[in-house]
């Protein structure tokens, strides 16, 4: 014979049978739910958005260019320009993908066309600026007489040109590095830092 539960032993059974049955979040759940809020809070508005732009490149892109100034002043320019300018090309998309509803708000063509300056900027000053390290690497070196006598000094700064590298990060990395660190061994040591601790040789015309 079936005993009949009284109701708040019911009650109690069907609370337990509940609970029972509520997948229990993970710490790594919730660190992932954490840190999915905090990027959202994180991700730049539209205002924030409509502030940032990559057209601002002329004054930056002509230093770099200056075959007057030393080549490893020039390249230092390269460096910091290409790296701002992936930042903000970066800032867009991560902006875009975490809340695609940015490309429709009111405003948001703005937003849109800048993004897409920023890539087609970074892709141009990316395609110089490669150019011009890959000339270095080919020829880091050059002659000059001294004292009478033919010496092989740095045409640059040997860690400004391993510091391009790596921020270009091309398929040969490996394979350029390997080329720096060749033709640093073929630097006499009286004067490994003559012409690159000044800033390096100037430009070629």
């Amino acid at each position: 014979m079936l005993r009949r539960l009284s109701a708040p032993t019911a009650a109690a059974f069907l609370f337990l049978s509940a609970t029972g049955c509520v997948k229990e979040i993970s710490s790594d759940e919730r660190l992932d739910r954490s840190t999915q809020n905090l990027a959202m809070k994180d991700t730049p508005g539209v205002s924030e958005l409509q502030k940032l732009t990559c057209e601002d490149t002329t004054d930056a892109l002509g230093k770099a260019r200056n075959v007057n100034r030393p080549e490893t002043d020039r390249l230092v320019d390269y460096i910091e320009l290409y790296t701002s300018l992936r930042k903000r090309t970066a800032t867009f998309e991560e902006a875009m993908n975490r809340n695609p509803d940015l490309s429709y708000r009111e405003g948001s063509q703005q937003i849109v066309n800048a993004k897409d300056s920023c890539i087609q900027q970074t892709a141009d000053v990316k395609l110089e600026f490669e150019t011009y390290m890959r000339e270095l690497v080919a020829v880091p070196t050059v002659q000059e007489i001294k004292g009478g006598n033919t010496v092989t000094i740095a045409r640059l700064d040997f860690n400004t040109l391993r510091q391009a590298i790596e921020t270009l990060e091309p398929d040969d990395k490996d394979s350029l590095l390997d080329r720096v660190a060749g033709a640093e061994k073929k630097i006499p040591a009286s004067a490994a830092g003559e012409d690159s601790g000044a800033g390096g040789r100037k430009g070629r015309k």
